[in-house]
């Protein structure tokens, strides 16, 4: 089946480019290097994806807030917004705090929907991506290969 907007047999009307916002929210941390890496890596998924608005927003603790990168995404012309959590597993921020956080943000822009998408788990490339850290951290601490980009400079890739 094809899963193009409208063509799903839902009736539903394709967006016009550009109509569509991207957030994509982490939990936020007071280590500033962790909301660096979440932006950095939003930023790079933006450069690969279709999508031409694309925000990096932290639940709490740090900035841009879902509420700032909302607004930003509107401000770019979007009239639907996705917010996608960077998150493993359903539990109360997915359920409760993002779709709040999400609603107070829409409700200060009249005609702009919104949804909040499936957190990132239980996604089978989700398992692949295990097994890859688990070789990579194996092969570093047998000498074959050099720190990976997470752990680069930490000593935190070792075996005790």
């Amino acid at each position: 089946m094809d899963e193009t907007p409208g063509q799903d047999g839902t009736g539903a009307a394709p967006l016009p480019p550009g109509s569509l916002g991207v957030v994509i929210v982490d939990h936020g941390s007071r280590r500033q290097d962790a909301n660096r890496r979440h932006e950095d890596f939003v930023r790079a998924w933006a450069a690969r994806s279709a999508h031409p608005v694309v925000e990096a927003a932290h639940m709490e603790l740090a900035e841009p807030s879902i509420g700032t990168a909302f607004d930003a995404c509107v401000a770019a012309g979007a009239t639907t917004v996705v917010v996608a959590p960077y998150f493993l597993w359903p539990g109360n921020h997915w359920d409760r705090d993002i779709p709040a956080l999400a609603a107070r943000s829409a409700a200060r822009h009249p005609g702009v929907h919104y949804l909040v998408s499936a957190p990132l788990g239980p996604h089978p490339l989700l398992m692949d991506i295990v097994e890859q850290r688990i070789a990579y951290c194996l092969a570093h601490v047998a000498g074959d290969v050099p720190e990976c980009d997470v752990c680069a400079g930490t000593g935190s890739c070792r075996l005790v």
